[in-house]
């Protein structure tokens, strides 16, 4: 009887909630590390190495690595086939819950981040690192294609929202490649890219603001309506005007500075609202 590819490549079997997809491809994999190109002393962090396809390629790199894995079977499993590697340091947890900042301190450097992530937890994710840009280079992450025309949309587009929105003036996103169902066990019903995300060591201090994901997020959380309409509660047509924004336009047709100056007018309104209490 002919063997599946789980049992050829000796990888375990996938689970559901975990939203898991194992990259076999070992050429897809080379790929990855050489978009990476890992530095002598780079800090380098792997999010949900699965069974270990791209961690020992990156490991041969020379450079330590941080691995994140929610799954205390595959932990178990990575702790035994790197247990002669005192360069690899597993951490058997949730990545939406690490403390990014506390690990970058423990490094002495910014944190490179790269991994194949579920996609059921690809966006929350993304902004949970938003929240910690500042401890963190660069990312290469494997996502689903569709949320990649997401993250490098160009304003005016049909991908073009609020992950877009958000994202843009924290990092400088670029599509590296695209990768089909067949490089992994078990195939998902997507195609996959890889995407590069270089932060931003000064970004502008508007997309810094609580008030800028805010705007962004009542924006697009009715995106057919007109900014008028959308942001009603935040700011009026005149504050909308004031900013160079016409209230007429939909959100998918402002570019993240124009977001930021409704920002910087909602957070000055907000700081006002607040000193005369």
């Amino acid at each position: 009887m002919a063997r599946t590819p789980e049992q050829r490549l000796r990888l375990p079997r996938a689970r559901k909630r975990f939203g898991q997809h194992f990259l076999h491809d070992g050429a897809i994999v080379a790929r990855i590390v050489q978009a990476i190109a890992p530095q002598p002393g780079d800090a380098l962090v792997e999010i949900g190495p699965g069974p270990g396809a791209l961690t020992a390629p990156l490991l041969g790199t020379g450079c330590g690595l941080d691995a994140i894995e929610i799954d205390r079977d595959l932990a178990a499993a990575l702790r035994v086939r790197f247990a002669a590697r005192p360069d690899f340091r597993l951490h058997e947890c949730d990545a939406l819950e690490f403390d990014w900042r506390g690990l970058a301190a423990q490094r002495g450097r910014r944190l490179r981040l790269v991994g194949n992530l579920p996609y059921n937890i690809s966006t929350p994710l993304l902004f949970r690192l938003l929240e910690q840009a500042d401890a963190i280079l660069d990312m290469h992450f494997m996502l689903q294609k569709e949320v990649v025309d997401r993250i490098v949309a160009a304003p005016g587009s049909a991908n073009y929202g609020r992950l877009t929105a958000m994202l843009a003036p924290r990092v400088r996103a670029e599509r590296v490649f695209e990768v089909g169902p067949g490089a992994f066990t078990p195939p998902p019903r997507v195609h996959s890219a890889v995407v590069r995300l270089q932060v931003e060591t000064s970004p502008p201090a508007w997309a810094l603001m609580p008030a800028y994901g805010a705007v962004v997020g009542a924006a697009f959380g009715q995106r057919r309506k007109t900014l008028r309409n959308a942001l009603g509660k935040l700011l009026t047509a005149e504050q909308i005007r004031a900013c160079g924004v016409d209230p007429g336009e939909r959100a998918e047709r402002l570019s993240p500075q124009q977001f930021g100056s409704l920002a910087a007018a909602f957070g000055a309104m907000l700081g006002a609202h607040e000193q005369r209490l």
